[in-house]
């Protein structure tokens, strides 16, 4: 009953994560009607228009506005998610996270010194330096908590922080110096869905299914580190295997959805702490009811984006950040 429960359950999830999806294309500053949702997509898939005439506009508000976010939202919110859950897996921490731990703003920070210095207009311009500062990012917080022979979590977690307030110190001063930028720079640092393509989309799609292949790899690894490096390499696991590849692999994701998305962060820290107290600490479930939650927090909180203050946005990023803060402090009171 247990296995059928945790087929049955994601089969569930995914249909209901449809059915959500489909509704916020309804949504937004201008509210499309339902018969044309449906219309435009008989057309495009089934090339029939069920007597439906769709207005162009709406066909392009459908297709190239509202569709592509939210298929972003669900594969960025996914992937955070499911990348929070490796690093509290990891550190047997429940605080957590890539954005607390500096490496979403590690990957900022290149996608900054992308936009600076032009390379924003090349293809995979902002990826690329983006991707490299994030694993810079995680490279240098191992290295600096390891300077002293430590390598507990306290020290990754507060060295997390301390090069958090840093990257986002030296992000704050280029801004500053470099005027022009500084609008791009700052879509960067409060986090946006609003300007995905479809071209971005693809890239980021098997990118994530790499990643999430790997990590479901080393699930069952992950369950035997939480009891700890020396019992997991008593029952022979390699913990510094574990630990540099599903560390790497979950910072490469984070370097790509944050240079199209920008740092949007908590997610990581609230998905996988929820999915946790639900299902329990077997990763090889967390991972698959993280991803699914992560999508559907996303996506909320971009809805929640595009229609509070419309036809103004809100940054996607406030809006995550507004629910995960107070949950981080009621972490931190809770674990004392």
């Amino acid at each position: 009953m247990k296995r059928n429960f945790h087929i049955i359950l994601p089969i569930l999830l995914a249909l209901l994560l449809i059915a959500v999806a489909t509704g916020a294309i309804f949504i937004g500053a201008i509210r499309i009607p339902a018969n044309l949702v449906w219309g435009s997509i008989l057309h495009r898939f089934f090339h029939v228009s069920g007597g439906i005439i769709v207005p162009a506009y709406y066909d392009m508000a459908i297709w190239q506005l509202r569709l592509p976010r939210i298929v972003m939202s669900l594969l960025a919110g996914a992937s955070l998610a499911v990348c929070g859950c490796v690093f509290q897996s990891i550190f047997r921490n429940p605080v957590c996270d890539p954005y607390i731990l500096g490496i979403s703003s590690g990957a900022s920070l290149g996608a900054a010194i992308a936009i600076i210095v032009g390379w924003d207009t090349f293809v995979f311009g902002i990826t690329l330096p983006a991707l490299a500062t994030a694993i810079l990012t995680l490279l240098l917080i191992m290295g600096i908590a390891r300077l002293r022979g430590r390598h507990n979590t306290q020290t990754l977690l507060l060295t997390g922080i301390a090069l958090n307030f840093f990257i986002s110190a030296v992000i704050t001063l280029l801004m500053v110096l470099n005027q022009k930028e500084m609008q791009q720079i700052f879509f960067w640092t409060m986090g946006s869905v609003a300007t995905v393509s479809w071209q971005e989309i693809a890239c980021l799609l098997p990118i994530m299914a790499i990643v999430t292949i790997i990590l479901y790899r080393y699930a069952k690894d992950l369950n035997i580190l939480q009891l700890g490096t020396e019992t997991a390499q008593s029952l022979g696991v390699d913990a510094r295997r574990v630990t540099y590849v599903t560390l790497i692999a979950s910072s490469v994701l984070i370097g790509v959805v944050v240079s199209f998305c920008g740092v949007i962060g908590f997610i990581g820290l609230i998905v996988p702490h929820i999915a946790r107290l639900i299902f329990g600490s077997d990763n090889r479930h967390l991972f698959t009811y993280s991803l699914f939650f992560g999508a559907f927090f996303l996506l909320i909180a971009d809805t929640l984006a595009r229609t509070l203050a419309a036809p103004s946005e809100l940054p996607v990023g406030s809006i995550t950040a507004l629910a995960g803060a107070p949950y981080f402090i009621f972490l931190l009171l809770r674990k004392h």
